[in-house]
């Protein structure tokens, strides 16, 4: 299943996807894992722009989104583990394809999720840097979270588009672009070649993260 979430033709803006219709909706088909591409700016001078970042944990500055399939009323009061967000399985098994294909990859990154669709100010990507950030983008969140609630294995893998504002110079959209489709054959060869393999539930608590009271 290939789910684009910004629409066919790139028209939806991150802020108003329908992140609970698109994650329940893949539940209902019988999806049991994603893996998800997000376009990032790099705060960190490690992961340069062409550079693919595994995702490993998040830092959420979103604001409006609607971020939980838990809302109470007749159903008791749920909460889901984040301690790992991203599913370690999925994680391992594409960095290791990866590195074995000769990609020149990056692990453990950390994705700050802003609202958007403005790009963020130089002051609030200094923050972000002092708080731990390594990539910066609009998308990830709530995903992640949602995927977590219905116990989906997720994973994300970042492709480092441009670096964030106050880094150097200006963003522009020929970058962006431009460092997407750079990666596009080679990361999607990697999705097959790990589907190929086959995918399981070693060393992820995906399925069983949801704490009842």
């Amino acid at each position: 299943v290939f789910l684009a979430r910004h629409g066919r033709d790139h028209s939806v803006p991150p802020h108003l996807i329908n992140y609970r219709a698109n994650i329940m909706a893949l539940k209902e088909v019988g999806v049991k894992y994603i893996y998800s591409t997000v376009a990032v700016g790099s705060c960190n001078k490690r992961y340069e722009p062409g550079d693919i970042v595994v995702i490993e944990d998040i830092l959420d500055f979103t604001k409006s989104r609607p971020s939980t399939f838990f809302e109470g009323g007749d159903e008791p009061v749920r909460h889901v583990d984040m301690s790992q967000p991203y599913c370690k399985n999925l994680r391992d098994r594409f960095y290791n394809m990866a590195k074995r294909e000769g990609l020149d990859i990056e692990g453990n990154g950390v994705y700050v999720c802003t609202e958007g669709p403005r790009f963020e100010t130089a002051q609030e990507i200094r923050m972000f840097k002092k708080l731990g950030g390594d990539v910066v983008g609009m998308t990830n969140v709530p995903e992640v979270v949602l995927a977590k609630e219905l116990g989906i294995c997720y994973s994300a893998i970042g492709i480092v588009s441009n670096w964030c504002t106050g880094m150097v110079g200006e963003i522009t959209l020929h970058d962006i672009q431009g460092a997407m489709e750079m990666n596009r054959e080679r990361i999607t060869k990697v999705f097959i070649d790990v589907f190929k393999e086959g995918l399981g539930k070693d060393n992820c608590n995906c399925s069983n993260s949801i704490i009842e009271l």
